[in-house]
C-alpha cells in the first residue's frame, strides 16, 4: 500500500519522486555547468515549516525558473548552503512542493503533461487565453487546489501570472494570502531569461550568471491589511514595482553591459 500512496492531487508519490530524480539529474548541468546559478539565502528554506509556505517570484520562463526552485529548495533542505552541488540530494527530494501554472500551458505537448505530475496546480487565467486578452471569472476549484496544494505542503507562484518584466501583480495572490494565512517568502530570479528560451526547455546562451535570491518571509498583518496593500508589498518582494522602472541613464548602462561581460566565464 505503501508504494502507491498518493497526494491530494491524487499522484502517486512513487512515480512523483522518480520523475523529479529523473528531471533534476537531466537539467543539472543547466545551472552548474553550462551556467553558473548563484544563490543567496538558502538558510532560510530550511527553517520553514512543512506546510503552508507560499512562495511568491518573479518570472522569467516557463518552466527553467521552477525547475531551479525544486533544485535549490531541495538542496537547501538536505545541508547545502548557496549551492547545488551533487545531485545527491535528489534522492529523497520533498515531494510536498507545488507550483502554480495556466492550464493552457501545462496541456501542451506531452512534457509539459509529464511536468504537471511533478507538482502543478493548474489554473484557467482570468485575463488572458491562446494569446488573447479575455475577462472571465475565477474558477472555484482553482482556489480550492491551491488551498488543499498549502495544506499539504508548499507552494510556488508567479503572482504578475507573465514572463514580462514589471507587469502588475494579480489579487489573487493577495486574496489567497489574506485568506490562507501562508509564511510568504519572496524570491528574486535573473538570468534566466538570458540562459533560456521563453518556455526554459532549450538552452539559449552558455556561461551567464543566474542568481537566486531568496529573502526573509513577508510580515504581514493578515487581518487588517488590504488587498491593495498586499499587492504593493509583493510588488516591492519580488522587485517588480513600477517605481523601480525608470529611465536609466547612458553612462548606468555602459556599467551594466561590462557587469555582464564580467558574469560570463
Amino acid at each position: 500500500m505503501g508504494l502507491f500512496k498518493r497526494n491530494p492531487f491524487g499522484h502517486i508519490l512513487f512515480i512523483k519522486r522518480w520523475l523529479i530524480f529523473f528531471f533534476g539529474v537531466l537539467t543539472h548541468k543547466r545551472y552548474r555547468g553550462f551556467n553558473d546559478l548563484q544563490i543567496e539565502g538558502s538558510e532560510i528554506i530550511k527553517n520553514l515549516p512543512d506546510t503552508n509556505v507560499l512562495f511568491i517570484s518573479n518570472h522569467q520562463t516557463y518552466f527553467a525558473d521552477v525547475v531551479a526552485m525544486f533544485h535549490v529548495f531541495n538542496a537547501s533542505l538536505s545541508g547545502r548552503v548557496d549551492n547545488i552541488r551533487n545531485v545527491g540530494y535528489l534522492w529523497k527530494p520533498k515531494l510536498n512542493i507545488y507550483y502554480v501554472a495556466a492550464k493552457e500551458t501545462m496541456t501542451d505537448g506531452l512534457l509539459p503533461r509529464i511536468l504537471s505530475y511533478v507538482g502543478a496546480i493548474t489554473v484557467e487565467r482570468t485575463w488572458r487565453a491562446k494569446g488573447q486578452d479575455v475577462q472571465r471569472e475565477v474558477n472555484l476549484n482553482d482556489t480550492e487546489n491551491i488551498k488543499l496544494a498549502l495544506n499539504d505542503g508548499w507552494v510556488i507562484t508567479f503572482p504578475q501570472g507573465t514572463t514580462k518584466s514589471f507587469k502588475p501583480v494579480r489579487k489573487g495572490t493577495a486574496h489567497i494570502i489574506k485568506q490562507h494565512k501562508p509564511i510568504v517568502v519572496p524570491i528574486v530570479i535573473d538570468g534566466f531569461r538570458r540562459s533560456f528560451d521563453k518556455k526554459g526547455l532549450r538552452l539559449k546562451k552558455k556561461g551567464i550568471l543566474q542568481s537566486f535570491i531568496i529573502k526573509e518571509p513577508l510580515q504581514i498583518d493578515y487581518e487588517n491589511e488590504t488587498i491593495e496593500q498586499i499587492v504593493e508589498k509583493v510588488q516591492y518582494a519580488i522587485e517588480q514595482h513600477p517605481s523601480m522602472l525608470k529611465v536609466i541613464a547612458a553612462e548606468e548602462v555602459k556599467i551594466q553591459e561590462d557587469l555582464n561581460k564580467q558574469r560570463e566565464y
